[in-house]
């Protein structure tokens, strides 16, 4: 086997000077660099300038800023067309805030790992600042409820992986920090297996060089669950439309008969509708859609059972039938989607 090429893969806007200390520290340990200046302002270019003399130091520039997905796709882009030997990518922040031995220690991770995503894992300080603290753990949270696995430090910019994960990460939309999110729905989705391992905390000036913007990158980042949400509502309107039409139509029946004729038909109609949304456009599942139609029919069943068996109970306790509907349904939102994620649409669990 050929010996592997080490690529440090370095998005940068506006840098500080600590980026020229980076290079030089990531030649000294045999990497080959590769900096894409994402637009930055002119009296920061001499920075660029200084590194471009290090040596094995390649710049790629873009003339305004694009973000930093756009910068990652245009490093990934450059060295799928003009490497062809074996190779391990790591992205690097350029706010020096990765040791150069935590880059060579994913990088080994990776290197050992084929076909694996490595993250670097940071560990949660009263340092960290509070902003940062803060998005982490409810990241954290929403990827596992989206997702079902358990990623540590979903928000970390120091990852590693070979070249037979290019293609794949060139694919994955964003353009800026929310692509960084999409490459861990797309791994989980695409049953690429994930592994962190611990690296050094640093925050440098309370992480004041970050070039996050809480509420925009935020909103960009939690799309996928917001898609979910938006299905599920659509979905509820449905429901609750049919079902209230049939309640007027069946009126003439006994109070239990018509409410199980009205719970069950909306729930069918709208329970056929939620799968084709959620499989085509929100989990996209691309495996064939017999075995999750299946599992799907089950938790409708279950769901109507079970949603049908609360209605009645709401009902005869008193509960206005429209807003016992309401009650069951705002219960049964989050069991459906955990069911879905967890064992319809699954996704492969994080681990080499």
């Amino acid at each position: 086997m050929s010996p592997c090429l080490k690529i440090a893969l370095i998005p940068a806007y506006n840098p500080e000077n600590c980026l020229i200390q980076v290079v030089h520290q990531l030649r000294e340990k045999g990497f080959w660099i590769l900096v894409v200046d994402d637009g930055s302002t002119r009296e920061h270019k001499e920075i660029f300038k200084e590194i471009d003399d290090v040596g094995r130091v390649l710049i790629l520039t873009h003339t305004k800023n694009k973000g930093k997905g756009c910068a990652l796709k245009t490093g990934l882009t450059y060295i799928q067309k003009y490497i062809s030997e074996n190779y391990t990518v790591v992205t690097v922040d350029a706010d020096g805030q990765h040791r150069p031995k935590d880059v060579e220690m994913v990088c080994k991770m990776s290197q050992k790992h084929p076909g694996c995503l490595v993250l670097g894992r940071r560990k949660i300080q009263k340092e960290t600042p509070l902003k940062n603290r803060l998005g982490n753990q409810i990241t954290r949270m929403v990827y596992m409820f989206t997702t079902g696995i358990r990623i540590y430090d979903t928000q970390t910019g120091l990852r590693a992986f070979d070249h037979t994960l290019l293609a794949e990460l060139l694919t994955i939309p964003g353009e800026r920090y929310e692509y960084e999110m999409n490459v861990l729905l797309a791994c989980s989705r695409n049953k690429i297996p994930m592994r962190e391992i611990g690296i050094e905390t640093i925050y440098i000036n309370d992480n004041s060089s970050s070039h996050f913007h809480p509420f925009k990158d935020s909103c960009r980042i939690y799309k996928e669950i917001l898609k979910f949400s938006a299905s599920s509502l659509i979905s509820f309107f449905l429901d609750y439309g049919i079902y209230s039409l049939l309640l007027w139509f069946t009126s003439g029946f006994s109070k239990s008969i018509s409410l199980f004729l009205s719970n069950a038909v909306a729930r069918i109609l709208s329970g056929c509708f939620n799968y084709q949304v959620n499989r085509n456009l929100v989990f996209q599942e691309k495996a064939g859609s017999g075995r999750t139609a299946v599992q799907y029919v089950l938790l409708v069943a279950g769901i109507l059972a079970g949603n049908t068996l609360l209605l009645e109970v709401f009902v005869h306790l008193g509960m206005n039938p429209y807003i016992g509907k309401l009650c069951t349904e705002l219960i049964f939102f989050l069991i459906s989607w955990f069911v879905q994620r967890t064992f319809i649409f699954k996704q492969q669990r994080s681990g080499c």
